[in-house]
Formats: structure tokens, C-alpha cells, sequence
């Protein structure tokens, strides 16, 4: 399959593509003579793959990581679900913050409203 197809197939740019094969979420294309890129038909699914690992909150090294150990063999679900409960972990740890941040963002609101701001430090 040519770059155009693969990107088309896996709902992604010509771009992402590129940007994967360099990071090495996919393995290098062949080449033909003229030196466009042929990528297997399991390029498609390889992005598909690393698309649905980035949307559940892998970082692309982590994507990275997760597909070349199921390259390496092996890997199961028992043996893997660590990754997963560190993208958990991570999650939890950025929603206390946004927490942290709306409820100080909501306080400061408040007291603005009441003619209290301490956004710029001046009574309204």
C-alpha cells in the first residue's frame, strides 16, 4: 500500500504517518525505485492501534513501548496491564489538580462577584 492509502484506511494524514514511521510506532516502509514508501497491509491496523493507545492516555513513547513488546512476543493482558495502571495513575493525578484549580478558579469567582478580587489584588 502506498502512504496515500494506508493514511485513508487508518483515518489519519499523510503526516502521521510519516511522524510514526520516525518515531518507530510503525517499522520502516519499503521503497520502491522511484522512492515512495510501501507499507504492508498491517500498517493500517498497526496505526489503528496506536491511535486507540494515545486516546486511552499512553504518551507516544508508552505506545511505543507497548507495541514492541507485543512485537517481541509474548505479551498478554496479565503481563502488560501495568502500563494501563500507570496511565490510570497519571489521569487521577491530573484530575486532583484540575480540581485543585477549579476550586480555586471558583473561589476566586466568588469572591469577585462579591466585590472581593483578588484577581488583579483590588477591591471592585
Amino acid at each position: 500500500m502506498r502512504i496515500g492509502q494506508v493514511a485513508r484506511a487508518a483515518g489519519v494524514s499523510v503526516d502521521t504517518v510519516r511522524f510514526y514511521e520516525r518515531r518507530g510506532i510503525l517499522p520502516a516502509a519499503r521503497r520502491r525505485p522511484s522512492g515512495y514508501r510501501v507499507f504492508d497491509a498491517g500498517a493500517v491496523e498497526r496505526i489503528r492501534a496506536a491511535k486507540t493507545l494515545q486516546e486511552l492516555g499512553f504518551t507516544l513513547d508508552e505506545v511505543a513501548d507497548a507495541l514492541a513488546a507485543h512485537d517481541r512476543g509474548g505479551a498478554t493482558c496479565e503481563s502488560e496491564r501495568w502500563r494501563l495502571e500507570a496511565v490510570v495513575e497519571r489521569i487521577d493525578a491530573r484530575i486532583a489538580e484540575l480540581t485543585r484549580a477549579r476550586e480555586a478558579a471558583a473561589g476566586t469567582l466568588e469572591d469577585c462577584r462579591a466585590g472581593r478580587c483578588r484577581l488583579i489584588g483590588l477591591s471592585g
